[in-house]
């Protein structure tokens, strides 16, 4: 299902494909909240009472319909909303966020994917491709990276092709080249092929395969997928 012959460069989404994104979420969350409450208390307040923060930034998402590509800014706006709702000193938001843009770093690797990433390094660049606001090279993943394109950064997200070809750019490589590892069906998968690369469905979660197109090669965990690219 995956030619090797065609393959000089991987592409990983992080996110649910190296390392369980909710856990990670929810540390940050908690470490934010902790700062409000020492720094900015009557937002904190606000911040636990039910449905708050989800309306907040559901307010934010809406206003900023161009911005959806960039999960930074909603999170520093939400919190600037809060703050300002709140009472609070609404310069305080960029603060409040390196607070939980520092712990949402700090993410835990699924079993088995450091050593799976170190084989695959060895054998070839590996390039993180991801919607959301994790930074690859402040994870213990980034050593084995060469390069690293966010939608946040780059201006448009998964599925969009161009956010693919900028993948491949990054190591003058054409998407015919590359082979692409994730867990979502339709942002990594679908975009993915319809970018021209190849690609696997890394599906660490156990979904059906929800599309009428052939179900591409699919593993449980990337290093499943190391045993068959590396045989």
């Amino acid at each position: 299902m995956i030619d090797l012959s065609k393959i000089q460069a991987i592409t990983l989404d992080l996110d649910d494909t190296l390392w369980p994104v909710m856990p990670t979420i929810a540390r940050a969350e908690q470490m934010l909240q902790a700062w409000l409450t020492v720094y900015a208390p009557n937002t904190a307040l606000l911040c636990v009472q039910p449905g708050v923060k989800q309306a907040i930034r559901a307010e934010i998402n809406q206003r900023h319909t161009d911005k959806a590509h960039d999960l930074s800014f909603l999170r520093r706006e939400a919190i600037r909303e809060s703050l300002v709702r709140a009472g609070d000193a609404p310069h305080l938001a960029d603060a409040a966020f390196e607070v939980f843009f520092a712990e949402r770093q700090n993410v835990t690797l699924y079993e088995g994917v450091k050593s799976a990433l170190e084989r695959l390094a060895a054998r070839y660049p590996l390039v993180g491709l991801s919607n959301g606001n994790a930074d690859v090279f402040r994870t213990e993943a980034g050593p084995y990276f060469k390069a690293a394109v966010s939608a946040r950064v780059f201006g448009v997200a998964k599925p969009d092709v161009r956010i693919f070809e900028a993948a491949a750019a990054q190591l003058h490589l054409t998407t015919a080249s590359m082979l692409h590892l994730g867990d979502d069906a339709m942002t990594d998968v679908m975009g993915a092929q319809n970018a021209g690369m190849q690609t696997a469905w890394v599906n660490t979660q156990g979904h059906a395969w929800p599309h009428d197109s052939a179900q591409p090669l699919t593993v449980g965990h990337l290093a499943e997928l190391c045993d068959h690219l590396l045989a």
